[in-house]
């Protein structure tokens, strides 16, 4: 014998409090046949005559009404259930964690997120700064909802989006003497300098040592290694040394003269942002609405 299903054992208690199978059926939106079907099944898989029919109405066995006390305490039991999964679901919905890569999380989330919370009521937004693989990392342990991170190949192992491209420009302190140059950097001549870079594992890095290595230079020591870039850039603009940063993060400190950008040819310094989140996870709610506002980001 199988256990029988909840909208049979629903069936039986409409019946017991409205004393016919038709109104049963009318609460709960099938037709009488489908009803009087679904009825006879249920009989058939406990053993058992639940209900006995009159011309005027229906009424349940002794064996019947035994059946449905202790139907009505299965389903409150289960409504109890899918009350408290709802109330989980609604405060899972209401929480956001984001994950973001460093410039995108200085220079581009906080625009996203605004406009989250003016599309989105009461929202509990969580957002974790790291760097692109720690971002990857989080959201293939399902530690993150969605993540953005800045590596020029998108990582493995969860579903990717491009949300938008960024470039990266050499920078110096006005000061510097490439700043003074008449020729363009080259390759070679930017990878036996000492930069001010990141740490391993940013996109900002990995896409300067992608570019360098695919024109067969190599880039030497760090002249500092920073874990921001807030950090790297305030470096440069203190006159420490030169870096190459998102124009995203020295728009204005080349428009106000703080730093100078260095051309380098034959270089090539663009990089896709990309939205991840966990493998074979479709987004909805707050993380969708998210990604949808990102993917607006102007180019």
């Amino acid at each position: 014998m199988t256990a029988p299903d909840s909208e049979s054992l629903r069936l039986l208690v409409l019946i017991s409090n409205l004393g016919s199978i038709g109104a049963a059926a009318a609460e709960l939106h099938v037709s009488q046949p489908s009803a009087s079907k679904r009825l006879t099944s249920l009989e058939r898989r406990l053993g058992l005559k639940l209900v006995t029919r009159t011309r005027q109405g229906c009424t349940l066995t002794p064996a019947g009404e035994m059946v449905a006390d202790w139907a009505q305490q299965v389903l409150a039991h289960i409504d109890g259930l899918m009350n408290g999964v709802r109330a989980l679901r609604a405060q899972h919905e209401s929480r956001l964690r984001v994950a973001a890569s460093m410039t995108i999380a200085e220079y581009l989330a906080p625009g996203w997120i605004s406009a989250l919370r003016g599309a989105v009521a009461d929202i509990h937004f969580e957002l974790d700064v790291a760097n692109s693989v720690a971002v990857a990392d989080s959201v293939r342990h399902g530690h993150t909802d969605l993540g953005f991170v800045e590596t020029p190949v998108a990582p493995e192992g969860v579903s990717v989006r491009y949300v938008l491209g960024d470039r990266m420009v050499v920078v110096a302190p006005p000061d510097h003497p490439w700043a003074r140059r008449r020729k363009p950097l080259t390759p070679t001549e930017l990878a036996a300098t000492p930069l001010i870079v990141r740490e391993r594992g940013s996109g900002t890095r990995e896409t300067l040592y992608r570019a360098l290595a695919t024109v067969g230079a190599d880039q030497v020591a760090p002249l500092l290694e920073l874990h921001s870039t807030t950090a790297v850039r305030n470096s440069v603009v203190a006159g420490a040394g030169p870096s190459v940063l998102s124009t995203l993060a020295v728009a204005t400190d080349l428009a106000e003269e703080r730093v100078v950008e260095v051309p380098v040819v034959d270089l090539d310094l663009h990089r896709p942002l990309h939205a991840v989140w966990r493998a074979g996870h479709q987004l909805t709610g707050p993380a969708a609405a998210l990604l949808a506002i990102a993917m607006r980001t102007p180019r």
